[in-house]
């Protein structure tokens, strides 16, 4: 039996095609000059970081809209690398986000997950718990609404076995 090695190629390209398909692309492409710092080193040095460009991830809190802006309290999370808040992760701070303009209360409702790019524009002051809270605040350039359940999709769905079949056919 002759070995045909273009329907092979095929079949290891439509393979790794589909493998590829369950693999999710970061959504922001232009992170070089972002630093890779968490809520938390802001709260601990916000003068060493005021005017950065950072890229970060989480769950909104409480959405407000004052000003002109809208202002969202995010309880962050560190990113995978599609960029999505890990949600099943320690929380990594929260920050305080401007988004310019009226957001769509619906869109950025409590609960969901966002990822941002933006400056650290100082320390926000709030209460959490009772307590004083300093929260980095961020000015957007760019936000990426994640649709809700999107934790539970990034898993790949893919398994590849070896099964034994008798090939007999049960009728009830």
């Amino acid at each position: 039996m002759a070995w045909d090695t273009n329907r092979f190629s095929r079949s290891v390209i439509a393979l790794a095609l589909a493998l590829s398909a369950g693999c999710a692309a970061p959504v922001f492409r232009d992170v070089a000059n972002t630093l890779q710092i968490a809520p938390i080193d802001v709260q601990q040095s916000p003068d060493a970081y005021a005017g950065a460009e950072i890229l970060w991830g989480g769950r909104i809190v409480s959405m407000e809209i004052a000003e002109g802006n809208t202002r969202m309290e995010v309880i962050a999370f560190p990113l995978n690398r599609a960029q999505q808040p890990a949600p099943d992760a320690d929380s990594i701070g929260r920050f305080m986000l401007i988004v310019p303009g009226l957001a769509n209360p619906l869109e950025y409702a409590p609960g969901r997950h966002l990822t941002t790019q933006g400056v650290i524009t100082g320390i926000w002051s709030g209460i959490v718990d009772g307590r004083e809270y300093p929260y980095p605040a961020i000015q957007a350039s760019a936000v990426n609404i994640w649709p809700w359940g999107f934790m539970f999709d990034s898993q790949p769905r893919i398994s590849i076995g070896i099964g034994v079949g008798t090939g007999a056919i049960y009728n009830d």
